[in-house]
């Protein structure tokens, strides 16, 4: 039955990352493909389907009966994790948001977040703000992945709480900075997927940085800032510098 949910690649491994049994939640779910398509291959999983709009919501309801769904999944209105319990999930999926919204959401319900045993995260842009938020919050990220789907570029996240996992992240704060930025395992893996997205912010930042000395007042330590971002950048597409 797996054939009739419409279910994007990157979710794909996104729902590669629950485990058997899950019972997670699924926030921003929209038409509820994900829970429909984890609860369909995997008999065990259990799954809410959380949506701040009616919309949506009503979308997520017809997914789950179409597919007889309505004993595991529950669809429920509300904002981000508002719809859940402490320690009602134990794994917490948010995917296809900018990450600043992403840690928005967590930060706003930072108590059912450390309830959970893991997150998947899935942001659309900025995926640094989610790996720090996971390692100011006691998460280990365990696992990367960036994917090049239709001409988009997406990373996931996962990172798990209560775990053996040593962190990724280096001691020198310069260099973790760096793995903020760009990923510490997409670093070391650096796939096509990977070169694309930085080769597209490598010119854009050149742009933003010529731009903005250009400026009536400059802003100098943001310049600096960008500059560093270049260099690190340059670094892992070119191996200009030290290397991580």
């Amino acid at each position: 039955m797996n054939q009739h949910i419409p279910l994007s690649n990157r979710l794909k491994k996104v729902a590669d990352y629950l485990p058997q049994g899950a019972d997670f939640a699924d926030i921003g779910s929209d038409h509820a493909y994900l829970p429909a398509y984890v609860c369909l291959r995997d008999k065990t999983a259990r799954a809410v389907a959380g949506e701040v709009n009616q919309g949506p919501l009503d979308s997520a309801k017809k997914t789950i009966q179409f597919h007889q769904l309505e004993e595991r999944i529950d669809a429920r209105l509300g904002n981000g994790l508002a719809v859940l319990k402490e320690g009602e999930a134990k794994q917490i999926v948010i995917a296809g948001m900018g990450g600043s919204l992403i840690t928005s959401i967590l930060e706003n319900g930072t108590a059912i977040a450390k309830s959970a045993g893991r997150i998947i995260a899935q942001p659309n842009v900025d995926a640094r703000a989610v790996r720090q938020w996971f390692d100011q919050n006691g998460f280990i990220l365990i696992a990367e992945e960036i994917v090049d789907e239709q001409g988009h570029i997406y990373e996931i996240l996962v990172a798990d709480r209560n775990t053996a996992a040593p962190s990724p992240y280096n001691d020198n704060q310069q260099i973790k900075e760096k793995q903020f930025l760009l990923g510490p395992y997409l670093l070391y893996e650096k796939n096509p997927a990977f070169v694309k997205k930085w080769t597209y912010e490598e010119a854009n930042l050149e742009r933003i940085i010529s731009q903005m000395k250009q400026a009536k007042q400059i802003n100098h330590e943001k310049i600096s800032d960008f500059q560093t971002e270049l260099r690190w950048i340059k670094e892992e597409l070119y191996h200009e510098g030290t290397n991580t």
